[in-house]
């Protein structure tokens, strides 16, 4: 069976985004600094990120790109992220969850709700795993589904004191097992096993 495996970085204080996120601002007021292990150091929206991930960092990003055979995100996310440019950024079967479907988009297919989004990506991941990446409220969705088998919660070291929280509104009650922690200058990587 596919795996699937969610990830999303938060700040100290539980956001995912700073501050009036969306697009061209796509984490926010000063939510650039929740992707400077990304990107390998400080970049701005005012000015594209030029650099790469090293280290600890690296290692995550390759071994999770390694494993990955699908990726699910919800409709804010790709907004907030320009669509990417309209091209997938990550080569393999991109799912957007949106009540809002576009016209077809090179690289990505939009979806109606989240599980058909997985039945699709399983299907289309020959195997290998499906990440879900968010926004917030999508992980969510998926973990209280009962069909997140891992969770990586990056941590990157500021305080944005505003935006989006990852567990806003959550009721549900995670059981989690500590599979592996990396650290860089820019984040702390957590990685948990979600126990049923």
């Amino acid at each position: 069976m596919t795996k699937v495996a969610a990830g999303i970085t938060v700040s100290l204080d539980g956001y995912i985004t700073g501050p009036d996120d969306g697009p061209g601002r796509g984490l926010g007021e000063g939510g650039e600094r929740l992707h400077y292990w990304v990107f390998g150091g400080p970049w701005s929206y005012d000015e594209e990120p030029r650099g790469e991930p090293t280290g600890a960092d690296k290692e995550l990003l390759d071994e999770a790109m390694g494993q990955v055979g699908a990726v699910i995100a919800g409709r804010n996310t790709y907004e907030a992220a320009g669509a990417w440019g309209g091209q997938n950024p990550f080569g393999v079967p991109f799912f957007i969850v949106t009540h809002r479907p576009d016209e077809p988009a090179a690289g990505f297919t939009f979806v109606g709700g989240l599980d058909e989004a997985l039945a699709k990506a399983r299907e289309a991941a020959g195997g290998k795993a499906v990440h879900v990446m968010g926004g917030a409220d999508l992980i969510r969705q998926a973990l209280a589904s009962g069909q997140v088998e891992e969770l990586t919660i990056t941590i990157a070291p500021v305080v944005l004191g505003g935006g989006k929280r990852l567990f806003e509104g959550f009721d549900e009650s995670l059981e989690l097992e500590h599979l592996a922690l990396r650290q860089s200058p820019f984040a702390t990587h957590i990685t948990y096993r979600v126990l049923r």
